[in-house]
């Protein structure tokens, strides 16, 4: 099961994220605005339920 994690304020930011939670072992969907939009349209991060608290300890390490 997926959880949502965060919001982000475009694709480009969750491309970055992405990337990041990658390189730690974390599985990221990202999910686009349900109309069909822009990199510039906000973005939303979902990880798997048993990994949030590796998401978490990740964003506290920055």
């Amino acid at each position: 099961m997926w959880v949502k994690f965060m919001d982000v304020p475009d694709g480009y930011a969750a491309s970055t994220w992405w990337e990041l939670f990658n390189t730690e072992a974390v599985s990221v969907r990202i999910v686009p605005p349900l109309e069909v939009g822009a990199m510039t349209d906000p973005r939303e991060l979902w990880v798997p339920d048993g990994k949030t608290h590796v998401a978490r300890e990740v964003l506290n390490k920055i």
